[in-house]
C-alpha cells in the first residue's frame, strides 16, 4: 500500500467514525406490550428516525413511574409518562414525596389522554368503584402509573387496599384471570381502546366498564388539576357501552441533558406531515398526537429543543 492509499484508508476511516459518532441512538422507554404505550411509541420511533443521523428506538418496561427513573438513571434518553407522575418527579410530591426530585425531566410533547379503565365482567353488579369491597381486582404492577391511580380512586370511593383483594398483576394477566373467573375487576390507565381490554371483548368474554362519576370523581379532580373528564365512546370496546370517566395526559419526557439539536430534531419530525398521516393511520390515539394537543396539560419545562420548535410553529411565546 503507498502512502497515498494508506492516507485516503486512514480518511475514509476516521470519516466512517466520525459518521458513527455523529449518530445519536434516543431510547423510549414505552409500558407493557399489550397497552398502549408500546404500539404508540414503536410508531413515534419508527417515524422520527433519521438513517444515519437519529436512531430512536422504542422499548417495552413497566411504565411511567420506572420510565422517569430510567431517564433521571441515565439508562433511557427519553420516556413515555402520565402527566401525574413527571409533575410528582420533578416537584418531588405526590408518588415522589420524600425521594430527591428529578429537576432535570423536561417535556418533549403532551401527546393524548389516558383513560382510566375499570373493567369487570358483564353481569358482575360491580355499577360503581364502592362495590369492590371484598372482590378480587388487579390494580396493575409496581412501577406503573395505573397502581398509583388507582389507589386514589379507591380512596376517593372510601376503599381501602385492605377491604378488596389486590392483585399486582399487567392488564393482558388481569384480562385472562377475569375470563377465568379468578378476577372479579381491573384497573388499566391507557388510551382507549387498548390492546388487552379490545381482546378480551371481542374473544367472547362480556365485559362492561365502571364510570367514574359523582362528588368522588369530582373531588379527585378538583384536588388533582391534572385529571380530566373524560368518556369513552360506545364500542370503543365490541358491545360495551359509553362511559364517563376521568384521564390523564399521556407525555413524552426526557432529561435537560438530551443533546438540543436531536430534541429538536425528533420534535419536528414527530409533527412533519407523513409522521401525521403515519400516526392517524395507525392507531386510534395517533389522530388526537397534534402540535396543538402537545402543550396542553404540561406541569413540568419544555426541554429547549422541543421549546424551540413550538416557538416556531407559533404555539409557545
Amino acid at each position: 500500500m503507498t502512502l497515498k492509499h494508506f492516507a485516503a484508508a486512514v480518511a475514509a476511516t476516521l470519516a466512517f467514525a466520525g459518521a458513527a459518532q455523529a449518530q445519536q441512538f434516543f431510547r423510549i422507554g414505552t409500558g407493557g406490550t399489550s397497552g398502549t404505550y408500546y404500539p404508540v411509541g414503536g410508531m413515534i420511533a419508527n417515524n422520527v428516525s433519521q438513517p444515519g443521523k437519529i436512531v430512536v428506538t422504542a422499548q417495552a418496561s413497566n411504565g411511567s413511574l420506572a420510565n422517569v427513573n430510567a431517564i433521571a438513571g441515565g439508562a433511557m434518553e427519553s420516556g413515555f409518562s402520565q402527566s401525574d407522575v413527571a409533575t410528582w418527579a420533578f416537584t418531588g410530591t405526590g408518588a415522589f414525596e420524600g425521594k430527591p426530585k428529578i429537576a432535570d425531566l423536561r417535556m418533549i410533547a403532551n401527546l393524548y389522554p389516558e383513560s382510566i379503565h375499570l373493567v369487570v365482567k358483564k353481569g358482575s353488579n360491580i355499577k360503581s368503584v364502592a362495590d369492590l369491597k371484598g372482590k378480587r381486582v388487579a390494580l396493575d404492577e409496581p412501577g406503573s402509573g395505573t397502581l398509583i391511580n388507582a389507589r386514589m380512586v379507591l380512596a376517593a370511593y372510601g376503599v381501602k387496599e385492605a377491604d378488596i383483594k389486590p392483585e399486582y398483576i399487567k392488564p393482558n394477566q388481569a384480562g385472562d384471570k377475569l375470563k377465568d373467573g379468578a378476577l372479579d375487576a381491573f384497573f388499566f390507565v391507557g388510551g382507549a381502546p387498548a390492546g388487552a381490554i379490545a381482546e378480551l371483548a371481542s374473544g367472547g368474554t362480556g365485559i362492561e366498564l365502571v364510570p367514574l362519576t359523582g362528588p368522588q370523581a369530582e373531588g379527585l379532580r378538583k384536588a388533582n388539576p391534572y385529571f380530566a373528564t373524560d368518556s369513552i365512546a360506545a364500542n370503543t370496546y365490541k358491545d360495551v357501552a359509553a362511559v364517563q370517566t376521568l384521564a390523564v395526559g399521556a407525555q413524552w419526557v426526557t432529561s435537560a441533558k438530551a443533546d438540543t439539536e436531536t430534541v429538536y430534531q425528533i420534535t419536528k419530525s414527530l409533527f412533519s406531515d407523513a409522521t401525521q398521516k403515519a400516526l392517524q393511520a395507525g392507531h386510534a390515539k395517533g389522530k388526537l398526537i397534534t402540535k396543538e394537543n402537545a402543550i396542553q396539560g404540561v406541569g413540568i419545562p419544555f426541554h429547549p429543543g422541543a421549546e424551540k420548535f413550538y416557538k416556531e410553529a407559533g404555539l409557545l411565546k
